[in-house]
């Protein structure tokens, strides 16, 4: 019999963490030994118990932020609805059915996961990952497969040395495939005597490196802690574990579930024991027995007199001499070669109703094209500890506003060719610094087979992309950017996925009902993506590890989760919207969709309470940013998409002074009711990647400076550049965000390598060279002053600006936010030498920025002597005081109460 009181934990071929001692009551007799049945595995389930009372249930013992019920405090299902006086009863009804729905699928994921935290960790056990048992251990999803094989330059790419077939323990009823790599002994070793020894072999730890036998340290575990007359079976416990362990999952062991036979109930088996045991002296026998109550949570109790019980809690478990018996790194290179050493290249090989098929693992973290470009290989990515990278800063502070500066790796340099890792760290990541941004969102990063395709056509989940480095590269570059305080975001595509069988998930098994929709439904008509099956919990298993994924292992602060449209609608969003709340709720609606964002944001928030998820859904769909305890789902950010949509059109079709000032207002701060909420854009990435061109380039043209170009065309263009900005940014709520280069003005459009332009990398590049000319020197400075103007007077962290002042005659604007007076002047000729504009607060005025400056390219028609300015005891704009600003056309300034008068 086992009686140990200490967390003694015995790995098990298909779960470290679910094979162990779990101490239930917290007393030292406490203990458990449970075979717990998951969708990963085939094991039976069997439970020792030395408890007092009985065993709580598994649902009991889910942690108290992943619960969810009725009686849950602050839970309203249509909550926001009534925050914002929305009465549409369809809708409501909508709500409170999609609360059920996701009431219900978390019982559903309670049923096959121990909570919600399991759910979004399947990559602690999925795909390749190193045992503690010398050997590598491979997990695989995939139910339409009848064989499954590991193929690889470590086997000579055989498809029969290493499987897992069906029917047996390597293959379950939910169709995951398990394959276990030995590490090869060295010449001249021999097995361990004990089949679970450990070895470390990620850390040095040699403590079982120290020249002393297994039986030595047994020896004196025993004479230690257990008193002479005591049976074998208990001073020997070892080896009762020992070869319970290798008769279950040793090579000699059952193979199957009809070989390994039930197992006889406690009593039963406690008689047997007894028996053999009778013809011991009484001495030797332990004072207990064994009594089954015949509770289905309560196997049997272990009763004694108090005396022994007494004594037996007072012991002290040998838990040092068990430490001794792990060996560290040292020990396992003196022993062991890797089944599978760092840098090896593999596939999973499966046999289908329709054939042989080769693909890359669905949960590779490194996958590089072989050398026709046509195959991807996964890398099996395994440093040695020394070479391993190692995490040197910690988390910036999460800031109150975000200033973000949108990026691509592979464009990021100068030189006509795609750019590394270790390149944006050196010449991107300072200039941000510089700009004064405080986040950077990397697009482009995660694994995808066409360069062209900017990266949204991803086809390996779990990877990096191999053209800008290695995984570690990326650490690198997340790490540098922690250390100049800059937050990582990561702009994360789970709306659609790559259709390519050869190398992404489609068809993945050989079957078209894996992780995609079957049918129409399962194609984005329009994009030639794959739409995925939200609903599928083993789907939701590995979207919800994957966000979980990013933030583990490469620290990633947030997410942009791209183009929700495609996702939350049949139509993928291609129809056409009025604005009506049925379109929110009809039959177009994917709740299965739905379900899956709330779920994301529920468990990145409680197991990251300071990461952030950014919503980008051209339909605004209502609730994006409230509480998924009041209805909605949860985002902290959405982005305003029309924003940039209504610039590019103002630019390039409509005269400058034909511009609506009321338009531009009510584009920009909505419908006001989640203004705090929205990113805010003048442009990202579309204008310069999709085949559009950037302002600059509407503005100013492809020119490096005045000579190319008459001064007026350039005041105009630099002028319109900075005042969009200025306005885009101080308007709305507390995030912006600018793409790599548009600050400076860049001219050029990004045109990635492809067929139609002969895979050239001429315009797949940054002109930073274009910082030393004067005019885009200029647009930087101004662009790095506003980013100044908020780091120094926290504009964007506080309230919503009180727009107070919008003249579509004088094309005017002015607003407020907090002590800072934000005028603009828009028409293309009319300046104002004495403009009244009303504030709030009495007292002295001064311009903090000015997009007229000289140093900005601007004409400096505001002299020294105005730039401060005192106000006027007469109303205007509905307040109690006013000033009289100059106001020189196409122009911009924001002025500070620097000082309070009294009245």
């Amino acid at each position: 019999m086992l009686s140990l009181s200490d967390s003694l934990r015995i790995s098990s071929p298909l779960s470290d963490s679910r094979l162990s001692f779990l101490s239930q009551t917290g007393s030292r007799t406490s203990c458990q030994f449970k075979f717990v049945r998951s969708r990963r595995a085939r094991v039976s389930r069997c439970r020792c118990s030395a408890t007092e009372g009985p065993t709580p249930k598994r649902r009991k013992q889910i942690p108290e932020k992943y619960k969810q019920s009725e009686e849950e405090k602050g839970i309203d299902p249509v909550g926001f609805l009534s925050k914002y006086g929305i009465t549409h009863k369809a809708f409501a009804q909508f709500l409170r059915e999609r609360y059920k729905s996701l009431k219900d699928l978390k019982d559903e994921i309670l049923t096959r996961h121990f909570s919600l935290k399991e759910m979004s960790t399947g990559y602690e056990l999925m795909g390749m990952h190193r045992n503690v048992q010398h050997r590598v251990d491979f997990l695989e999803w995939a139910p339409g497969a009848r064989y499954c094989a590991l193929i690889g330059d470590f086997n000579g790419w055989s498809t029969t040395r290493n499987c897992a077939r069906e029917g047996h323990f390597g293959h379950d009823d939910y169709g995951y495939w398990f394959i276990i790599l030995e590490d090869k002994l060295r010449e001249g070793e021999e097995p361990d005597k004990l089949y679970f020894q450990q070895y470390n072999y990620a850390d040095d730890y040699d403590k079982g490196d120290t020249g002393i036998t297994i039986e030595e340290i047994f020896k004196k575990a025993n004479d230690e802690y257990w008193e002479p007359g005591e049976d074998r079976f208990i001073k020997s416990r070892y080896e009762v574990a020992a070869k319970l362990y290798e008769e279950m999952f040793g090579p000699n062991g059952s193979q199957t579930e009809e070989e390994l036979e039930a197992m006889p109930d406690a009593a039963t088996r406690y008689k047997t024991w007894k028996e053999q045991q009778k013809i011991d002296p009484a001495s030797n026998l332990p004072s207990y027995d064994v009594v089954d109550s015949g509770k289905e949570y309560d196997i049997y109790n272990i009763i004694g007199d108090p005396e022994s019980f007494k004594k037996f809690r007072m012991k002290q478990p040998p838990i040092a001499y068990w430490l001794e018996t792990k060996k560290g790194r040292k020990g396992w290179l003196q022993k062991y070669m890797p089944a599978l050493p760092h840098g090896s290249k593999y596939r999973v090989y499966f046999n289908t109703p329709n054939g042989p098929l080769e693909r890359v693992p669905a949960w590779a973290n490194f996958v590089i094209p072989d050398a026709d470009g046509m195959q991807a290989l996964a890398v099996h990515w395994e440093p040695p500890p020394e070479y391993a990278y190692k995490w040197k800063y910690k988390l910036p502070v999460k800031p109150k506003s975000l200033r973000i500066y949108e990026c691509h790796v592979g464009i990021s340099g100068q030189e006509p060719k795609i750019s590394s890792f270790s390149d944006f760290i050196s010449k991107v990541l300072p200039h941000v610094k510089e700009a004064g941004y405080n986040a950077i969102q990397i697009i482009g990063v995660v694994e995808h087979k066409d360069y062209f395709t900017v990266g949204y056509r991803v086809t390996n989940f779990y990877a990096v992309s191999s053209r800008y480095g290695t995984p570690d590269d990326f650490k690198r570059l997340v790490d540098e950017a922690h250390g100049l305080g800059l937050l990582v975001f990561l702009e994360i595509v789970h709306s659609y996925a790559a259709a390519d069988e050869m190398v992404g998930l489609s068809l993945f098994d050989g079957t078209n009902d894996c992780y995609f929709h079957t049918g129409k439904r399962g194609h984005h008509k329009f994009w030639g993506t794959r739409m995925f099956k939200y609903g599928d919990l083993d789907v939701l298993h590995f979207l919800l590890s994957n966000l979980n994924w990013w933030v583990e292992e490469y620290h990633v602060d947030g997410f942009h989760f791209h183009s929700l449209s495609s996702m939350l609608y049949t139509h993928s969003g291609f129809a056409s919207f009025t604005g009506d709340m049925d379109e929110y709720c009809n039959q177009y609606v994917d709740k299965e969709a739905l379900l899956y964002l709330i779920l994301a944001n529920e468990v990145l928030h409680a197991l990251h309470p300071n990461v952030i998820t950014i919503a980008e859904d051209a339909t605004l769909y209502p609730g994006l940013c409230d509480p998924t305890s009041q209805g909605g789902l949860g985002f902290d950010y959405f982005t305003n998409l029309s924003a940039s949509e209504m610039w590019l059109a103002l630019l390039e079709n409509t005269p400058d002074h034909e511009w609506c000032m009321s338009k531009i207002v009510s584009t920009l701060v909505g419908d006001r009711q989640n203004t705090d909420k929205m990113l805010l854009y003048a442009e990202n990435h579309n204008q310069s990647i999709s085949g559009g061109r950037s302002f600059a380039e509407i503005l100013i043209g492809n020119s490096l400076g005045k000579s190319s170009i008459s001064q007026e065309s350039l005041l105009r263009g630099c002028s319109l550049h900075k005042m969009i900005r200025l306005i885009t940014s101080t308007i709305g709520g507390h995030a912006y965000l600018n793409f790599m280069g548009n600050e400076f003005g860049h001219p050029k459009r990004v045109e990635f390598p492809m067929s139609s332009n002969n895979f050239s990398f001429s315009l797949a590049n940054r002109r930073w060279d274009l910082l030393e000319d004067d005019v885009h020197y200029r647009l930087f400075s101004f662009d790095k002053d506003m980013m100044d103007l908020d780091k120094n007077g926290r504009i964007l962290s506080r309230g919503l600006a009180n727009i107070h002042h919008v003249n579509d005659t004088t094309m005017v604007i002015s607003y407020l936010r907090g002590p800072n007076l934000f005028v603009f002047n828009f028409h293309p000729v009319n300046s104002y030498e004495r403009y009244i504009i009303g504030v709030e607060e009495a007292g002295e005025y001064q311009v903090t920025l000015n997009t007229d400056e000289k140093k900005y390219g601007g004409r400096a028609l505001l002299g020294h002597d105005q730039n401060i300015q005192r106000t006027i005891s007469r109303r205007a704009d509905g307040m109690r005081f006013c000033l009289e600003v100059p106001l020189p056309s196409r122009s911009a300034q924001v002025y500070k109460l620097t000082r309070i008068l009294r009245a």
